[in-house]
C-alpha cells in the first residue's frame, strides 16, 4: 500500500500516515458532515450593503454598468434598505449623488445634503439599521478628484478640513459609523478630532486603511458619477504591487483613531486581508467593489457561472482571508440565499 502525506493533528508539521487509515474524504461525505467541520463561516451578519441616493422622489433607476443595483432617492432608499434589513443585514454604506457640484465638493457638508437627509430618514424608519456613511468629495467635486485641487494637484492638509466638517455633518443627522475612503495622510486624525470636539465621541470610524489604486472601479465611478476631469487617483491610492505598505497605511490609522480598518479591493487582495488580520488582530473590513460585483453578474448572465454559488463562494473566501465584514453589492442576496 502508498503512503497518503498529510499534516500532524495539531496541522504543524508534515507526517506520513498510510492510506487507508486516513480518508479525507470522509469529512466531505454529506452536506451536513461538511457543515460541521467548515473552517469559514458566512452569515447575513458579515455583510454591509452600499447604496446610492439621489436627489427627487420615487426614484429607482438601475446603474447600467451594475445590473441590479440602482440609484434610489430617499424615499426609495428607505424601502431597498428595509429589504435587506428584513433579510438580517445589519448595515448600509451611504454614498450621495447630488445635483450641485463645485470646486470644494460642499454640497458634501451642508445641512441639507443628499447624506444628511437621507440618514435622518433611514434611523426614522430603521432605527435598529447601522447606518454608515463614504466620507470622500470625490463624489461632490466638478473636477472628480477626492480633495481640494492646487492646480492639478489635490492638496492633503487644506482637503482633511473639509472631510472633517463632512463627517460632523453625517454624525450629526445620525450616522453610526464615518467612513473616509479620500486616502488623504492624517484624515482619520483630523476626522477623530473633530467628532470629539463636536461631541460625538460614540461615532466610529472605518477607514479604508488600504485603498487600491484599481481598475476595478470603474462601475462605481460611472454609478456615482465621479470619475476625475483629468489625470487618476494614483498620487493618493495605493500601488497594486505593495503589500508592506498597507501595513504601514493600517498602522497609522490605527494611531490616529479608526475603529475598523478596511482593505479594498477584496478578491485581488486576499493576501492583504490576511496579513492586516494576522498583524493587528482587529476588526477588518473588505470591500468587494463594483468591478467584482459586474464581472460575476456579467458571467452569469452568459451561462459562464452559477451565479448563486459564485456569489457565495466568493464571499466565503473574502472571510477565509481574515475579514471580519464584507461590503458588497450582493449582500441582499446573499443574505436571501444564506437564508434558504
Amino acid at each position: 500500500m502508498g503512503a497518503k502525506k498529510t499534516c500532524d493533528p495539531a496541522g504543524v508539521r508534515p507526517a506520513d500516515v498510510p492510506f487507508p487509515t486516513t480518508r479525507l474524504r470522509r469529512l466531505r461525505r454529506t452536506e451536513a458532515v461538511r457543515a460541521l467541520v467548515r473552517e469559514a463561516s458566512l452569515a447575513p451578519a458579515d455583510l454591509v450593503y452600499p447604496l446610492f441616493v439621489c436627489e427627487g422622489r420615487g426614484v429607482r433607476r438601475e446603474i447600467p454598468s451594475m445590473p441590479g443595483q440602482f440609484h434610489c432617492s430617499v424615499d426609495r432608499l428607505v424601502e431597498e434598505a428595509a429589504e435587506a434589513h428584513e433579510r438580517g443585514v445589519p448595515a448600509v454604506l451611504l454614498f450621495g449623488l447630488p445635483d450641485r457640484k463645485d470646486a470644494l465638493g460642499s454640497e458634501a457638508w451642508g445641512d441639507e445634503g443628499i447624506i444628511a437627509r437621507a440618514v435622518r430618514a433611514l434611523k426614522e424608519a430603521l432605527p435598529d439599521l447601522l447606518v454608515l456613511t463614504d466620507v470622500c468629495l470625490r463624489q461632490y467635486t466638478d473636477h472628480g478628484h477626492c480633495g481640494v485641487l492646487d492646480g492639478t494637484d489635490v492638496e492633503n492638509d487644506r482637503t482633511l478640513e473639509l472631510l472633517a466638517k463632512t463627517a460632523v455633518r453625517q454624525a450629526s443627522a445620525g450616522a453610526d459609523f464615518v467612513a473616509p475612503s479620500d486616502m488623504m495622510d492624517g484624515r482619520v486624525g483630523a476626522i477623530r478630532r473633530a467628532l470629539d470636539e463636536a461631541g460625538f465621541q460614540g461615532v466610529s470610524i472605518l477607514s479604508y486603511a488600504a485603498k487600491y489604486a484599481s481598475a476595478f472601479y470603474g462601475p462605481f465611478r460611472d454609478a456615482a458619477a465621479s470619475a476625475p476631469r483629468f489625470g487618476d487617483r494614483r498620487s493618493y491610492q495605493m500601488d497594486p504591487a505593495n503589500s508592506q505598505e498597507a501595513l504601514r497605511e493600517v498602522a497609522l490609522d490605527l494611531e490616529e483613531g479608526a475603529d475598523i480598518v478596511m482593505v479594498k479591493p477584496a478578491l485581488p487582495y486576499l493576501d492583504i486581508v490576511r496579513r492586516v488580520k494576522d498583524r493587528f488582530g482587529v476588526p477588518v473590513a473588505a470591500y468587494q467593489v463594483s468591478g467584482e460585483y459586474a464581472m460575476l453578474v456579467a458571467a452569469a448572465e452568459r451561462n459562464m457561472i452559477d451565479r448563486e454559488r459564485a456569489i457565495l463562494e466568493t464571499l466565503v473566501s473574502i472571510r477565509r482571508a481574515g475579514a471580519d465584514l464584507i461590503f458588497t453589492y450582493f449582500a441582499s442576496e446573499a443574505a436571501r440565499l444564506l437564508r434558504g
